[in-house]
């Protein structure tokens, strides 16, 4: 990996400043955890007989961020990426997957991520989580999203040790 191109939260900032700062911190962190591997490198598994990989976290992550934003905020009804139902596991199959499929496809989620929170008149934004049948806030859309990547960025962590152990060998 190069030098880290990740921009620090900042230490004073409004709450809604932080929680996007530390969002786009750990989306940041997910993108550099995969930088400089080819797509035989992002899918393979570092631990068998786990089938966890860094393809599969994108692929994942990219499920996650509709599934929080756009299915909450816009279309309630809208497909998931790579699953007919609400299933986030299916993504993790990243067998047949590229890198260019899985980082346009979450990329794309970002974007439209990002454009809802900077439209949004204030953290209190209410939605619809249609897997849960409640209304929910945008602030805790943004906390259980930013969880959701500190948790899978510790498992990056590890796939992208495994596999440094291995590049070019």
């Amino acid at each position: 990996m190069s030098t880290d191109p990740r921009v620090p939260p900042p230490h004073l900032g409004s709450e809604r400043e932080t929680l996007r700062a530390f969002l786009e911190y750990h989306r940041a962190t997910l993108a550099m955890k995969c930088e400089g591997l080819s797509d035989e490198e992002l899918r393979r598994r570092s631990s068998p007989p786990s089938t966890l990989t860094l393809l599969g976290l994108v692929r994942h992550m990219a499920e996650v961020e509709r599934a929080w934003f756009r299915r909450v905020f816009e279309d309630h009804g809208a497909p998931m990426v790579w699953s007919q139902t609400v299933d986030f596991q299916a993504a993790y199959d990243a067998s047949a997957s590229t890198r260019a499929e899985a980082f346009t496809a979450w990329e794309a989620e970002v974007e439209v991520s990002r454009r809802i929170e900077r439209e949004a008149a204030s953290l209190d934004l209410a939605g619809y989580q249609p897997r849960w049948g409640e209304r929910v806030s945008l602030r805790m859309v943004l906390v259980h999203v930013l969880l959701e990547y500190a948790r899978h960025n510790g498992h990056a962590d590890f796939l992208r040790e495994g596999l440094d152990g291995t590049v070019g060998t």
